[in-house]
């Protein structure tokens, strides 16, 4: 194989990764014609099309399909033996990408990685902020980041944070005209903020549990959001009661623009964990950065 051919069907393989010229191009660091002309003259030499172009996405054929099948692991396997022989270098270098929820990412990520990344110049981390649960074998990711209870069993899960706490709040403005909620039943006559999920499209129910008892309450109220934000804001000038996370209020529990109800029912849970397949062949800059991530008790 000619070193053009390699460089034709990497060029190919991110195009179909991107579902898109645009995307690839500027991934690539190369002009949309130019990429375009990489896989015509890669299509020309297989004679057969691979990409199927229509105004809103690029996606294989069958055929790239079955190229993608074999191109994509021996690719992977090339990136692990670079990946190895940085191993020899006193600095250590390379890419490493992670799927992650927008709260891990800026309550643990980004602190570690803030300290972490002036030390060692060669290392870069990609971080994909998502909401849904993401397949990193799948989507070439090097590792994820979410909460315990979502993680498979057969990934490698090290812990990268405290225990974390779910609460119900609302503003002393809000309670000035409703009683406080006393079991979980009460806040059917309340007025409570929804979380749309982003991904699924579902709303959230609020996942409430006591002793051995456990419910996931569905509640009403005029607003719904998609953003945690939102909710914050709109409990804050009281238009309802929320549910988040104790830490994303802590602020304001301090300063008491929202009390806490229902604290009997929101106990703490195991917090994030950062996931890997055991068969992921690690290099030294994933090493570095599991090893900034983990989680140790003060």
């Amino acid at each position: 194989m000619r070193r053009s051919e390699l460089v034709d069907l990497n060029a190919f393989m991110v195009v179909a990764e991107e579902q898109s010229f645009t995307r690839a191009a500027a991934r690539l660091g190369t002009s949309q014609s130019t990429l375009s002309h990489t896989i015509r003259r890669l299509e020309a030499s297989l004679n057969v099309r691979l990409l199927t172009r229509t105004t809103r996405r690029v996606s294989p054929t069958q055929a790239g399909e079955r190229l993608l099948s074999t191109l994509v692991p021996a690719l992977d396997t090339i990136a692990d033996e670079i990946a190895s022989i940085s191993e020899l270098s006193d600095k250590p270098a390379g890419t490493v990408r992670i799927t992650t929820s927008e709260h891990a990412a800026t309550t643990l990520l980004w602190p570690a990685l803030k300290k972490l990344l002036p030390q060692y110049p060669d290392l870069h981390v990609e971080l994909a902020i998502e909401t849904g649960l993401t397949d990193i074998v799948a989507e070439r990711f090097d590792t994820g980041v979410r909460l315990e209870e979502t993680v498979a069993r057969d990934m490698i899960a090290v812990p990268i944070g405290p225990p974390l706490r779910m609460v119900v709040a609302g503003a002393p403005s809000y309670f000035k005209s409703h009683p406080a909620p006393v079991i979980p039943h009460d806040l059917s006559q309340h007025s409570c903020i929804n979380f749309r999920l982003p991904t699924a499209g579902g709303i959230y129910a609020w996942e409430l549990e006591k002793g051995h008892r456990a419910l996931r309450v569905r509640v009403d109220g005029q607003l719904t959001f998609n953003s945690p934000q939102m909710i914050l804001q709109a409990a804050v000038d009281g238009f309802g009661l929320a549910y988040l996370m104790e830490d994303q209020i802590a602020a304001c529990l301090e300063d008491q623009r929202l009390v806490c109800v229902l604290e009997d029912w929101c106990p703490p849970f195991p917090g994030y964990r950062l996931y890997y397949p055991n068969r992921r062949q690690s290099s030294a800059a994933f090493r570095l950065v599991v090893d900034a991530l983990r989680y140790r008790e003060k």
